[in-house]
């Protein structure tokens, strides 16, 4: 039994091809990114080479740190008979939920290498109330 695509036809559609494209290009320009914690503090590391800390906004909003940036890089290289030129540009956006004992507010960030550091320190949760035993009166 031949199925019909979602558009009725029983020929696959021109467009499925590049159904998912848009997700592909948004994982190929956003940069790797490991996330990790220790007792005093989260840590993110972004690889970002070739992109200046001026071409990154990174933001703490709600417990949520946000990076911002875009790609520029241009690379040309000149021989006797040959010429080479690469090009990669593209805007990148990657967001990462704070745990509850994140604190934001203290967040710091360094570049070093091509890779973005971003250390948020842990705040201590208040303790629960032990349980308050109440009296009982006779009245």
């Amino acid at each position: 039994m031949v199925e019909k695509s979602e558009h009725g036809s029983l020929w696959p559609s021109l467009y499925d091809p590049f159904r998912n494209l848009g997700n592909k290009l948004s994982d190929w320009l956003s940069p790797a990114t490991e996330a990790s914690g220790n007792d005093a503090a989260y840590d993110i590391s972004m690889e970002l080479p070739g992109v200046s800390d001026e071409d990154i906004d990174l933001t703490v909003e709600e417990g949520v740190v946000t990076v911002r940036g875009e790609k520029k890089t241009h690379e040309e290289k000149k021989g006797d008979t040959w010429y080479f030129s690469e090009r990669q540009y593209g805007a990148f956006r990657r967001s990462f939920r704070l745990p509850e004992d994140a604190d934001g507010e203290k967040a710091s960030a360094r570049m070093k290498d091509g890779v973005l550091h971003v250390t948020v320190p842990r705040k201590a949760l208040a303790e629960p109330e032990a349980a308050k035993k109440i009296k009982i009166s006779r009245t």
